[in-house]
């Protein structure tokens, strides 16, 4: 039964974790139609909702890749941070938002990690 689940991570659009980074990297992006913003709130969620998108895209795409996880939770960090940096954090809808996602996305990339590790050390021993 491992054996089985081990490979199901090492397939490529299979992991949910990383489904789970790609939308709520479009819903961060997409949220600024929602709520109100500054504009300098508006780009910081367009720009890393968009690049949470793409990262989960990315390991999606490559479940080996260990490193696309750890962007998950680095921009998980920065959307979490965002609001305080980025002076938003007044306007409730915004910084909720950016909290909110920013938390689930550490706990997506988190939660992958385990699964792109084992990907990687079987494509690893396959060269």
């Amino acid at each position: 039964m491992a054996e089985s689940t081990d490979r199901a991570t090492a397939r490529p659009w299979t992991r949910w974790q990383d489904w789970a980074a790609v939308v709520l990297g479009v819903v961060l992006a997409l949220s600024p139609l929602a709520v109100s913003t500054t504009t300098g709130a508006m780009w910081t969620m367009i720009v890393l909702g968009v690049l949470l998108a793409a990262s989960g895209l990315w390991s999606l795409a490559m479940p080996g890749s260990v490193t696309s996880e750890g962007v998950h939770m680095v921009l998980g960090v920065l959307m979490f941070i965002s609001p305080w940096v980025m002076g938003y954090s007044s306007m409730q809808g915004a910084s909720w938002t950016s909290w909110v996602i920013g938390v689930l996305a550490v706990i997506a990339g988190a939660a992958a990690l385990p699964a792109a590790n084992t990907a990687h050390h079987g494509l690893a021993g396959q060269h």
